[in-house]
């Protein structure tokens, strides 16, 4: 599993210009799956990005949490986040779990996210998303997990 989380003031996700979603402080965090992926995997990486200290503290140090924050998430899937583009001009997305695969796996990731946080914005998985969002920092991280 392959997650880029961005940290944001806010973001709001459309599909075919209606609104899904928005979320306002937190991160915007995008994920891929790829095939071996599993349930333990997906704990790790949820709570490592719960747990990421990357807001600031009262001495401007990036020392607090999203829960610390009282911060929100919005999960995005992104199947092109496994795409190999070291070759040719077209990236290969062979590495990308199947939709039948990925699929089930972005809703256990979301259960992780609303079990931890209470709550959870997301995106619609498949669809064609558009998001708008301020970045704040910028601050991107990744943070990725494969089988053992």
């Amino acid at each position: 599993m392959r997650a880029v989380i961005q940290r944001v003031n806010n973001a709001t996700l459309t599909v075919n210009g209606e609104k899904v979603s928005e979320i306002g402080e937190g991160f915007l965090v995008f994920v891929g799956y790829t095939n071996g992926d599993n349930e333990k995997i997906i704990d790790y990486v949820v709570d490592r990005i719960v747990g990421m200290r990357i807001f600031r503290d009262e001495n401007g140090k990036l020392n607090k949490t999203l829960k610390d924050i009282n911060g929100e998430v919005m999960c995005v899937s992104n199947f092109t986040l496994y795409g190999n583009a070291a070759t040719g001009r077209r990236p290969d997305f062979s590495k990308s779990a199947h939709f039948d695969v990925a699929k089930p796996m972005y809703d256990y990731t979301l259960g992780k996210f609303k079990e931890m946080l209470g709550k959870v914005a997301s995106g619609i998985f498949g669809e064609h998303m558009h998001i708008d969002m301020s970045n704040d920092g910028p601050v991107t991280m990744i943070i990725e997990k494969q089988a053992d």
